[in-house]
């Protein structure tokens, strides 16, 4: 898929991101196929890795065949698929010594849009909620997609018109302010106003150790991350703690990544659904070029249609069960893989 004028190019992601907006699951393959021969000729480094694998563009029919760029290009190369400003960069946390990544946003619209329509599809309007987090504020970490999307859902619940009348609206970032967190939480529960808790993961441990008390009606959502910070801990048993020491059946979880602009959501168990814009494959642990969905278990390949701008097809360092189609369980990290985004955001 050859386009001559920037032009053309342009008109095709202008059409391409409709079709994102709007997918159903059963037109997911057509679509990404369309993205890979687009990406496949546009973007430099993703059309290179085809051919130092000596990938014929031409030769890929199905979804198991598209060969997954590794994730660690967006270390040491400027991932895009097209020509146009830069309206800002997300970029991974880390430690000294190690490389971030980032992740270079050609449309922050399209960016709020979908990560709207991906929440809306798990639960419903994000502006429906109040949203206090166990995060850096925007101010702190602007360069955080995690932050920029609370921030963008934050500003939307403060426009909502019936909390701004009633003046009793507590949205906002608590990481560095938990007396007053605990204290705006008591009154959202008591009240039963729809509530989400969003967190990384030893941030919200902390909290819990220090402020236990009854959030049955609150969302509590954690986004990962521990290590640097407590001792490694299995995601169940997270969870076992929380909801102990907040009344909770559930805990609410988020997947997403600096080099993904598409979310995935568990509201149960950790087992997290994938929206309409992105699609779970796994590779076989020993040969990352064996995939398909006859692995059951595995390192996770994402397609996120969202990427159109950048790539949509990624290797990820972690590991995880296919449970069916739609849904999958997060394991953990290869051994020797990077500490990852948001659970190094917090000094």
């Amino acid at each position: 898929m050859k386009f001559e004028t920037n032009i053309e190019t342009q008109q095709f992601i202008t059409n391409f991101k409709k079709k994102v907006l709007t997918l159903n699951p059963f037109g997911f393959e057509e679509i990404a196929l369309e993205a890979f021969r687009f990406q496949a000729v546009h973007n430099p480094v993703y059309s290179a890795y085809l051919s130092a694998l000596s990938i014929d563009k031409n030769s890929i029919k199905k979804l198991s065949e598209i060969p997954f760029l590794p994730i660690d290009f967006f270390k040491t190369h400027e991932i895009l698929s097209h020509k146009a400003k830069i309206e800002t960069v997300f970029e991974s946390s880390g430690t000294t010594g190690i490389q971030n990544s980032k992740h270079y946003i050609l449309d922050v619209i399209f960016y709020q849009n979908v990560a709207k329509k991906i929440f809306e599809q798990a639960y419903s309007k994000p502006a429906d909620y109040q949203w206090l987090a166990l995060l850096p504020s925007y101010l702190e970490r602007n360069n955080s997609s995690l932050v920029y999307m609370v921030k963008h859902f934050i500003d939307d619940s403060h426009k909502n018109s019936i909390r701004e009348e009633r003046n009793d609206n507590f949205s906002g970032f608590y990481l560095n302010h938990t007396q007053e967190l605990r204290h705006h939480l008591k009154k959202l529960q008591d009240t039963g106003q729809k509530t989400v808790l969003i967190g990384v993961t030893f941030a919200l441990l902390d909290f819990a150790e220090n402020n236990p008390m009854d959030l049955s009606n609150i969302i509590m959502i954690e986004t990962g991350g521990m290590k640097g910070r407590r001792k490694e801990m299995i995601r169940e048993e997270v969870h076992d703690i929380l909801k102990e020491a907040f009344n909770l059946q559930q805990i609410h979880s988020e997947y997403g990544m600096t080099e993904l602009l598409s979310q995935a959501y568990a509201t149960q168990d950790g087992l997290f659904r994938c929206p309409a814009s992105m699609k779970i494959l796994l590779r076989d642990v020993n040969d990352p070029f064996e995939v398909g969905s006859h692995l059951k278990n595995g390192g996770i390949n994402i397609i996120d249609l969202a990427n159109i701008d950048s790539c949509c097809f990624l290797e990820t360092k972690d590991l995880g069960v296919l449970v069916d189609s739609e849904h999958f369980k997060v394991l953990g990290r290869y051994d020797n893989a990077d500490v990852r985004g948001c659970n190094l955001m917090v000094a």
